[in-house]
């Protein structure tokens, strides 16, 4: 008898080990498919936006393979954990019960940060913005340091570093994405003849446009569009040009510089706010059109 009870005994301990195993090895290999596939299916049907280099697509792919892979781990793990205290005897009912409760606990007290790291998967996925480019998040503009699931970091023209949490950034404006565009409004005087006006516009948008240096970065040359607005001091002309990425501010710049040169050649008079006052005698068009 005491030769069968331990041959029982053993038997039982390796079933039980060789279910262990077979457990464990399951889970491993699942994983190992599981991130195969998870890569795979994300190469695929990740979008790609143009303009996008092999490097940064895979670049962000990785991420994304990172992040799916990680949680489809842990969930497998998990299941695994519960089969594992099954084989080995232990009610698994108060374990689940008490993954449960924590779970909500979890889910309640860190439902921000979930929120950040679901917001963050999809602003990578879609490629908002990359590092380097210049956007504005959560109304705060800027260019951008660092992405990441957790939070998006930017750094303003007066040098700020902001750290956003993404699940704040419902809404996000990139101003460098394939191309730029300069669109400035100049003011004249309103004596000026606008005929002369747009043509001294357009000849310095075209010579800027065939300048060896800035003519590189103008898509378009710069030229006008259309009298913008008749304002209080003088009128403004809208000026539009399409630009290559993040170079539309310097030539904005150059062009104000070459405008103002040419309207003093041409003695094109760039208004300023002044005010009319009569003392005492009524304005000499007020008497004639009364």
């Amino acid at each position: 008898m005491p030769d069968f009870d331990f041959n029982f005994e053993l038997s039982t301990l390796v079933t039980g080990a060789v279910k262990v195993l077979l457990i464990v090895l399951v889970a491993v290999a699942l994983i190992w498919v599981l991130k195969r596939a998870i890569h795979r299916v994300i190469n695929a049907r990740i979008p790609r936006v143009r303009e996008e280099s092999p490097e940064q697509l895979a670049a962000r792919a990785k991420t994304l393979s990172h992040v799916v892979t990680r949680v489809v781990s842990v969930i497998v793990w998990i299941i695994a954990s519960m089969m594992l205290l099954s084989v080995l005897g232990v009610n698994i009912a108060p374990v689940l019960a008490a993954l449960g409760l924590a779970a909500l606990a979890f889910g309640f007290a860190a439902q921000n940060i979930i929120r950040d790291y679901l917001h963050g998967f999809f602003i990578v996925m879609e490629d908002w913005y990359r590092i380097g480019e210049v956007a504005t998040a959560a109304g705060i503009g800027g260019v951008v340091e660092g992405i990441g699931l957790r939070r998006t970091i930017l750094r303003d023209v007066n040098g700020t570093m902001h750290v956003i949490p993404n699940s704040n950034i419902p809404l996000a404006s990139n101003m460098t994405r394939d191309w730029a565009r300069v669109n400035l409004n100049v003011s004249v005087a309103y004596k000026e003849n606008l005929n002369k006006v747009f043509r001294v516009i357009n000849e310095v948008g075209k010579e800027m446009k065939d300048d060896p240096v800035w003519g590189t970065d103008l898509l378009t040359a710069p030229e006008v569009t259309r009298v913008d607005n008749l304002g209080d001091s003088g009128i403004e002309v809208k000026v539009l040009a399409d630009t290559k990425p993040m170079r539309q501010w310097a030539l904005m710049g150059e062009l104000r510089k070459r405008l103002k040169d040419r309207f003093d050649d041409e003695g094109i008079e760039i208004p300023w706010p002044h005010t009319k006052v009569f003392f005492g005698d009524t304005p000499p068009r007020a008497e004639t059109l009364n």
